[in-house]
C-alpha cells in the first residue's frame, strides 16, 4: 500500500518525516520529491487560455465611473457640455486607473495564488495496518492533501 501526501516545504514536513521514522517506517520506504517552481517571469496580461486572477479593470472601472460622473456634473458649467465632459472624464479615469494598477503590479510583482502551495510530494510505502496511523500523522503535521493507493499484483487474464 502507498500513501501520497502534499506538504508545504516547512518545518512541519521535517517533523513529520522524523516522526515516521520513529514509528518504524524506514527511510527506504519514504520518498519526498520537491516540486520545481516556474523559472519564467509571470505574464502581465491574461490570455484566452490562462488567467491568474490579477485584473487591471477594477480600479480603471471605478475611477472611470467617478470621473465620468464628475465630468457630467461639472460639464453643465463648462463650455463643451455634460456629454463630452462625461466621456472625457470616463476615458481619463480609466487611463488613470489602468496606469496606477499597472505600476503597482509591476513594482510589487503579481501576487501568488493559493494553488502554488504544494512544494513537496511525499510517498510512503507501508503495510495496510499502518495506514491509519500514517495518515493521522500526516494530517497532524499540516498535510495539504492525503491519498491512498492500494497496490496489488495484477490478475492473470484468460485469453
Amino acid at each position: 500500500m502507498h500513501i501520497i501526501a502534499t506538504f508545504e516545504n516547512s518545518l512541519f514536513l521535517e517533523l513529520m518525516l522524523t516522526a515516521m521514522e520513529q514509528h518504524g517506517i524506514g527511510k527506504q520506504h519514504i520518498l519526498a520529491l520537491p516540486m520545481d517552481k516556474p523559472k519564467a517571469p509571470r505574464q502581465l496580461f491574461d490570455t484566452i487560455h490562462h488567467a491568474d486572477g490579477v485584473t487591471f479593470v477594477d480600479l480603471a472601472a471605478v475611477l472611470g465611473t467617478v470621473f465620468m460622473l464628475l465630468g457630467a456634473i461639472y460639464g453643465y458649467l463648462l463650455r463643451w457640455g455634460p456629454i463630452l465632459w462625461g466621456v472625457i472624464g470616463a476615458v481619463s479615469g480609466m487611463l488613470l486607473g489602468f496606469t496606477i494598477k499597472y505600476l503597482r503590479i509591476r513594482k510589487k510583482g503579481a501576487p501568488r495564488t493559493a494553488s502554488c502551495g504544494a512544494d513537496v510530494v511525499v510517498l510512503v510505502r507501508c503495510e495496510p495496518e499502518q495506514q491509519a496511523a500514517i495518515e493521522q500523522l500526516m494530517w497532524e503535521h499540516h498535510a495539504l492533501g492525503v491519498s491512498r493507493y492500494h497496490s496489488s499484483p495484477p490478475a492473470l487474464q484468460r485469453t
